[in-house]
């Protein structure tokens, strides 16, 4: 395979370690769409966030590896096809590949008219576990990136407290970085348990983590 780039050694350096990953091998093996489905795997198998009969929203689905895992827990036999016990709907501002019985809008979450649909597609219902994959596109430039991410992470906190189930979770993308220590403040302040967590599917070098707020703390 030859990369068209003026970065060369540094794009050989990143497909040589994408294609040895483990993750990705294992993605692969197992028909995820991306090696992300292990980093929602561990933060649910360690903390129980989506059960049997849940409704769960994931925002910034594309392309659709969290979906898929929620869709196999949600599965009677643990199948990516047939038979679903509960409800997803996803949302991304890119287009998606369907996935069986998963709902997709897409639309940009930070708009009313995509957050009106994705509350109408709810029907009144309340949501067991909301998951976040949200990124902003970031610039380099620290201050700027930092309030695009903490912008998303309050949404998504917004959207829990007014549409989530009393006893469910949010699990939401964060960096470690300016601003973190003032998010990790509002999930506290908003629910009963909060667990910063990065998971073993996290690259090292990257400074993502994730942040799981489970109980709404009666405001």
């Amino acid at each position: 395979m030859k990369i068209q780039s003026k970065s060369k050694k540094i794009n050989k350096a990143w497909l040589n370690d994408h294609v040895n990953d483990p993750y990705v091998k294992l993605a692969k093996k197992e028909g995820y769409r991306a090696r992300a489905a292990y980093k929602l795997k561990e933060l649910d198998e360690t903390l129980k966030l989506i059960r049997p009969g849940d409704i769960v929203v994931d925002l910034g689905s594309t392309p659709g590896a969290w979906s898929q895992y929620a869709r196999r827990k949600l599965s009677p036999s643990g199948a990516a096809v047939g038979e679903l016990n509960g409800t997803i709907i996803a949302l991304d501002i890119l287009p998606m590949e369907s996935i069986e019985g998963v709902t997709f809008i897409q639309g940009d979450f930070q708009t009313d008219e995509v957050h009106a649909q994705l509350v109408a597609s709810l029907a009144g219902r309340k949501v067991n576990a909301v998951i976040s994959d949200m990124a902003p596109n970031l610039s380099g430039v620290a201050s700027s990136d930092s309030a695009r991410i903490a912008g998303l992470v309050e949404l998504a906190v917004d959207f829990a407290v007014k549409h989530m189930a009393e006893d469910g979770s949010l699990t939401c993308k964060l960096f470690h970085g300016s601003g973190y220590s003032q998010l990790i403040k509002l999930f506290k302040e908003t629910f009963k348990v909060v667990k910063p967590i990065k998971p073993k599917a996290s690259r090292d070098k990257s400074s993502e983590t994730f942040v799981v707020g489970i109980g709404l703390k009666t405001l």
